[in-house]
């Protein structure tokens, strides 16, 4: 592990839009490093984060393309998550004995102070975000960073012994880490469900890398995990620390052993902790939509109880929390229909999640599809005709593969015209309007896509601001 920087010559490879490259390379200037930067991105797609970084001293800039050169020369590579690691640039650098780190696995080595690791296929960044708002209601020591478009690198200075590091985690940022043999000192996984398996061999193969969380804990460490998820529950075989469970009716449970954290009581609407005889939250004062943010407050309330908040602090963060952006986020009202963002549904089950969140008196009509991660949509073409009056769909091959699950689940009930109204469509502005066109008054026009967003859009953010420009403009022409 390199933790000296000056005068080093480092390779970062893959700048990226989110956030992470740019907190990498300003902490590499920092510390003394000369950066040269390679992104397969050109100048144009990368021109909002290179504004960031214009005119500055010690950066080379290769975009559009990858040198041998540039991995050849380097003292180090420091690569992207996304960048998958079998690339043949960072076979050459390793065959030429270039070390390669990342800017998790630097964190890590470096840290001065406990970490919380957040990881799950749903629900990471609203827990993480939940968790850090209750954290902040005293102290002005607690960081956030990861997966949320917050480099970890960004407040590593600032960081002392009595701090708390709180970080969102993605698979491919736990497999970054895995070298390392780090975790972290309070470890909570979510949920598991099939995601990115476009990137991943297999399901087996996601789930592994979100084992990564806990498999470098000892005995003093601590493992959350979500006791009505089979996949989460069966990680406690492997834990080396203690753990605790969230869930629903824990209180009805009885296997020797197992430590409740918080659960909820379905027969008086409220939130308990372990033994503890009085709720700790009523759930009518919760703003956040849906029963998968039930969860997600669930295991935010166990960290906290963990490290002895208390229940006022965590009871008022939690009613001032309003989710995150393009979590089923409320854009506003136009007339009388409603919309709502949820660009970061990069799954089915996300979309599912969304989708039940609202009644069935709703009226929705369903902005859906992109490209495909390798996931299965059968199960989501069966809530869409259950629940969604209008289907817009998105051009791409996840769009493709909704159009084949909804004819296997209508068969000759149902003509396949009366749900998807459009399909194909290469705009968000263009969805929109059709969307539009096709709502009855008093509909929820809902932009939860299900799948990824690189054929039309930058990113799934990309993809929620035009959605929220598609409305803006609306509005304007009221």
């Amino acid at each position: 592990m390199i933790k000296k920087f000056k005068n080093l010559k480092v390779t970062v490879m893959g700048l990226g839009i989110h956030g992470g490259g740019l907190g990498a390379v300003k902490y590499l200037l920092r510390e003394g490093a000369k950066v040269t930067i390679t992104d397969l991105k050109t100048s144009t797609q990368l021109k909002s984060v290179l504004q960031k970084i214009k005119n500055t001293k010690n950066v080379h800039f290769v975009l559009g393309q990858h040198r041998l050169d540039d991995f050849i020369g380097a003292d180090l590579v420091l690569k992207n998550p996304a960048i998958d690691p079998n690339s043949r640039y960072l076979e050459i650098a390793r065959k030429n004995k270039i070390p390669i780190e990342t800017d998790i696995g630097i964190f890590f080595e470096l840290c001065p102070c406990p970490i919380i690791g957040i990881t799950g296929t749903k629900g990471k960044s609203t827990t993480t975000s939940l968790i850090y708002s209750i954290l902040s209601q005293k102290s002005t020591k607690v960081f956030l960073g990861g997966n949320v478009r917050i480099s970890v690198l960004d407040n590593l200075k600032k960081l002392t012994e009595k701090s708390i590091s709180i970080l969102e985690l993605s698979s491919w940022q736990l497999e970054d880490l895995d070298s390392h043999k780090k975790s972290p000192h309070i470890a909570l996984v979510l949920n598991l469900l099939p995601d990115h398996l476009n990137r991943h061999n297999n399901f087996q193969s996601y789930v592994d890398s979100k084992k990564i969380i806990f498999k470098y804990q000892n005995k003093n460490d601590i493992l959350i995990l979500n006791y009505d998820d089979p996949i989460t529950r069966s990680f406690e075989k492997e834990a080396k620390g203690k753990v605790i469970y969230f869930g629903r009716d824990l209180n009805k449970i009885n296997i020797p052993g197992y430590q409740k954290g918080a659960y909820f009581n379905d027969e008086q609407d409220s939130v308990y902790y372990g033994e503890k005889k009085e709720p700790i939250l009523d759930i009518s004062k919760i703003k956040l939509r849906g029963n998968h943010n039930l969860y997600n407050i669930l295991a935010a309330i166990t960290v906290a109880e963990i490290l002895k908040i208390k229940d006022n602090d965590t009871i008022k963060a939690i009613q001032e929390f309003r989710g995150i952006e393009g979590r089923l986020e409320k854009i506003g009202d136009i007339g009388t229909l409603t919309f709502y963002n949820d660009t970061t549904a990069t799954m089915p089950d996300a979309v599912i999640a969304a989708i039940e969140s609202f009644s069935n008196k709703d009226k929705i009509v369903l902005i859906a599809g992109g490209q495909d991660k390798g996931l299965d949509y059968e199960g989501l073409s069966e809530i869409i005709v259950k629940k969604v009056g209008k289907l817009i769909l998105l051009k791409g091959n996840a769009s493709d593969k909704i159009i084949i699950g909804l004819k296997k689940v209508l068969g000759f009930k149902k003509k396949l015209e009366e749900i998807v109204k459009y399909s194909s469509i290469e705009s968000m502005e263009e969805a929109v309007d059709r969307a539009v066109s096709c709502a009855e008054d008093w509909s929820v026009i809902l932009l939860s896509p299900g799948a990824a967003s690189f054929n039309l859009f930058e990113n799934e953010f990309d993809r929620g601001n035009q959605f929220k420009k598609a409305v803006k403009r609306l509005e304007k022409n009221q």
